[in-house]
């Protein structure tokens, strides 16, 4: 079998294994992603490194939810500098400061945090400091990575000992899956990742609508897309600040 074909078969056991072993924990993500839009609060998203893809994956998106409030910090994501946002992401005090500049937290909400490894300082501080503003706190992580891993946090702390969710996207340690003469390739964690996020929206903007009407954006290339997004973007350009 060739290489892309294994690492096709791989994600598609992947996502096998999540649909039969993290349907309970996508629920209640999704209830709770379904409680902060029924009660005006904010969907907060942050990642670090390749994790901050997911962070933008359901941000201004077709078929996205408006409300999505995604935590990008050019120092911690890879455009500017790459190995020095290795290095950021491990130093204490960061996160804290990160929501201090995000007025719309005290709108309440919900934070998806997302680290395969999940031993990184900046990622478990910005899910301590997130419950203590009253925010529910949701990790998609490596289960089995992060277990065999040594966290960077000062009390040893992982960010699936710290978040009322936990998501594992069933990666394996390394999160490269397929072997090529004896060298590891083909992560998984964002392919996994976003599907798990995506799965979580329709079913939280399902939950919604049976109480609300859900604000969603449209694809800016169909007809009258740019029209119904102008309002969504009008109304939250003042709060959502990456927007």
């Amino acid at each position: 079998m060739k290489a892309s074909e294994r690492y096709i078969s791989i994600v598609k056991s992947l996502i096998d294994g999540v649909e039969s072993t993290q349907s309970d924990m996508i629920e209640k993500a999704a209830s709770l992603t379904a409680d902060a839009l029924v009660s005006g609060g904010y969907v907060f998203t942050f990642g670090t490194g390749h994790s901050h893809i997911l962070a933008e994956e359901i941000f201004y998106r077709a078929g996205g939810i408006a409300r999505v409030y995604p935590i990008l910090e050019d120092s911690l994501m890879l455009h500017k500098a790459a190995a020095r946002s290795s290095a950021l992401e491990r130093i204490s005090g960061l996160a804290s400061a990160l929501l201090d500049d995000i007025d719309a937290v005290k709108c309440g909400g919900v934070l998806f945090l997302f680290s395969n490894s999940g031993c990184n300082t900046v990622a478990i501080e910005m899910a301590e400091e997130a419950g203590k503003r009253g925010l529910k706190t949701i990790c998609i992580t490596n289960v089995t990575h992060s277990s065999k891993m040594i966290s960077r946090h000062p009390k040893g702390l992982k960010l699936m000992d710290v978040c009322d969710v936990v998501i594992d996207n069933k990666g394996c340690y390394g999160d490269a899956a397929v072997e090529i003469n004896g060298t590891m390739t083909g992560p998984t964690s964002t392919v996994i990742g976003a599907m798990i996020m995506e799965a979580i929206v329709c079913r939280a903007v399902e939950i919604a609508s049976e109480t609300a009407e859900p604000e969603i954006f449209a694809s800016a290339n169909t007809i009258g897309g740019d029209a119904k997004n102008a309002g969504i973007i009008e109304k939250y350009k003042p709060i959502i600040k990456p927007l």
